[in-house]
């Protein structure tokens, strides 16, 4: 090799080393181009075997607030073992659901699956689970679409539920599940294709639709929808939830063209001044705002169980900024004008658990507010959409 070429070597060599310096220095707040581990840990989605394991004791020994939300779990209509699953090939959702063709049905049938999965792995009676499986069978059978303008968003909240159950009772039943390998093509073929390209409508609807795509590529061990996914997860996250680190404006989504602030501030429900952790539907109303920050808060649990632990990056300090912003007004403090004219719509909904767990449990961050709320709310039941029992799967858990 003559000279030139070994200098063109060294130099292309000195590039590499650089570059992957650099990568290594990159501020953990940047979005990571791959996030799916090399091997995923199952069960996965939201709640992890240790996880499990530690609510199961804590259900033994009769122990609070754990009993008290299994008694819940176990009391209500989703872990009926009477319950008959009601599939349907295409289920059609409008605004608002309406029409309501299959979206209550699918919804509460992913949530049953979900009851009865966690009922199974508490009690070890197999009846759950064969009802799990009963509900997941129905529906992989039967569904082949989603239609009309609600369909992105129902595939994204039923999506999200079907592989928390499906994770648990694949890994965990020993009683075996035949229909496991065409469940796995009914989320890879109807669910994943409507929620891996996100939305541009408002940010809960993409961020419950990267919870879904998530969920479903841990259960198909699919790395690259799940990096696809994350990506979106993290720009979605970064433009919903308002840090003063953001600058005057808050950050948006490149493909949303909001390029003026008369756009930024329409988009925000009309709210031009900017705290940390108001979020993009605040002022809308804080329903559909809790939406938004259960699935920040689902996504960043999955995440950390499968190894990349987004509470200590701009995800964790937005997602603890929009509790505690929230939590306040919800417990009833006043409303200054400034803040969407003065005037909130409540009714956050039983979100914050994992969030709060994440934060002031493993990571010891005051969060008084949150608390407070968290507490009051306890046992934290279910919204009937896509949240559902945190008291008893992440209340005060140190897994």
């Amino acid at each position: 090799m003559n000279e030139n070429g070994a200098a063109v070597r060294r130099t292309a060599f000195l590039v590499t080393v650089t570059a992957l310096v650099l990568g290594a220095l990159v501020s953990p707040n940047v979005p990571r181009a791959q996030a799916a581990p090399a091997t995923f840990a199952h069960p996965g989605v939201t709640v992890s075997r240790a996880q499990l394991d530690f609510v199961r004791g804590k259900v033994d020994s009769a122990a609070q607030p754990w009993k008290g939300a299994f008694d819940q779990l176990l009391a209500g209509k989703y872990a009926s073992l009477s319950r008959t699953p009601k599939p349907r090939a295409v289920v059609e959702c409008g605004s608002y659901s309406n029409p309501n063709y299959g979206c209550t049905d699918e919804r509460e049938d992913a949530l049953a699956a979900y009851a009865d999965a966690l009922a199974w792995y508490v009690t070890r009676d197999e009846r759950y689970a064969r009802k799990s499986i009963e509900l997941m069978d129905a529906w992989s059978a039967v569904v082949k679409d989603h239609t009309n303008s609600n369909a992105p968003l129902q595939t994204g909240w039923a999506g999200s539920s079907w592989p928390r159950a499906a994770e648990i009772i694949k890994y965990t039943y020993t009683g075996g599940w035949a229909g496991s390998g065409r469940f796995a093509t009914m989320l890879r073929d109807v669910y994943l294709p409507e929620v891996i390209n996100g939305s541009h409508s408002n940010g809960n609807w993409e961020l419950s639709m990267t919870e879904a795509a998530i969920g479903i590529s841990v259960f198909l061990e699919d790395r690259t929808s799940y990096d696809k996914a994350m990506a979106t997860f993290r720009t979605r996250t970064a433009a919903y939830v308002y840090l003063a680190s953001d600058g005057e404006l808050p950050k948006t989504v490149p493909s949303q063209n909001l390029n003026t602030r008369d756009k930024i501030v329409a988009y925000w429900q009309g709210q031009s001044t900017f705290v940390a952790g108001l979020t993009q539907e605040t002022c809308r109303d804080l329903t559909h705002t809790g939406y938004g920050i259960s699935a920040i808060s689902h996504v960043a649990e999955t995440s950390r169980i499968q190894g990349q632990d987004l509470y200590g990056t701009d995800v964790g300090e937005r997602l603890r900024q929009a509790l505690g912003f929230q939590s306040k007004y919800e417990l009833g403090a006043a409303v200054p004008s400034w803040l969407c004219g003065g005037s909130l719509n409540q009714a956050l909904g039983p979100v914050t658990e994992v969030g709060y767990n994440a934060l002031h449990n493993r990571l010891g961050i005051a969060m008084s507010n949150t608390r407070t709320l968290t507490l009051q709310n306890r046992p934290a039941g279910s919204n009937n959409l896509f949240v559902a029992w945190e008291t008893l799967t992440h209340g005060d858990n140190p897994a």
